[in-house]
């Protein structure tokens, strides 16, 4: 399929999960577009496609309706528990990430050494559009960066925002999940308070070189036999 073609695909998809989002939570097509600092009929755009919403935007977006990140890239049913939360000033937080987001497509694409020229040609656009979002001059779309990524060997996650009060919430859900994850008899381990000074010998374990740890398991064994 023609990269076009993906990414108007991947827009109405996200376009789709954006209004299945807010519609969850209960929220205005307002108040979702004063949450990320754009115009209600921009956000109509966002949801019906015929716009491209960048992925400062969507993290942003994500982070007022207190649901998972993960959320827009499946198509699982989001949480009905949502609620109100103090976000970030939208422009400030958007025109920084515009700029980080840029300036690691610009590091991925010199260290695939591609040239610009290269990754106008794949999203069919001129090489000053690219310019554009390597400097952050202009937001780069969601699907767009999926598609750039794919072509220059680097995952979304590249991008992504860990740094911000934003990011760590992100961060935060994301590990949850990942804890949910665990066997039963795991997480009850690891929520005993009792168990906390194992936890503790074992991150500082995981920490030493490995021949560290073989004289450590050694001396165990000479003790033991």
């Amino acid at each position: 399929m023609p990269n076009q073609e993906v990414i108007e695909l991947r827009n109405r998809i996200l376009g789709v999960l954006i209004q299945n989002a807010r519609d969850r939570a209960r929220m205005s097509r307002r108040e979702c577009a004063a949450a990320i600092g754009v115009s209600p009929d921009r956000f109509e755009d966002y949801e019906t496609a015929q716009r491209s919403i960048s992925l400062p935007e969507l993290e942003l977006l994500s982070r007022f309706l207190e649901i998972p990140l993960q959320s827009f890239r499946s198509n699982e049913a989001l949480s009905e528990a949502v609620k109100q939360a103090e976000l970030p000033d939208p422009d400030s937080y958007l025109m920084l990430r515009h700029r980080v987001i840029g300036a690691r497509l610009r590091q991925a694409r010199n260290d695939a050494g591609r040239t610009q020229k290269d990754l106008a040609e794949i999203l069919g656009c001129s090489p000053s559009t690219i310019s554009d979002y390597e400097y952050g001059r202009n937001p780069i779309s969601v699907a767009e960066l999926e598609v750039l990524g794919r072509t220059l060997n680097v995952p979304l996650e590249f991008f992504l925002d860990y740094d911000s009060k934003v990011g760590k919430w992100h961060l935060l859900q994301e590990q949850f999940e990942q804890f949910t994850e665990l066997s039963p008899e795991l997480r009850e381990f690891i929520l005993r308070p009792i168990n906390e000074s194992y936890l503790e010998i074992a991150m500082r374990l995981s920490r030493m070189p490995a021949g560290t740890l073989r004289t450590i398991a050694e001396g165990l064994l000479e003790i033991t036999y």
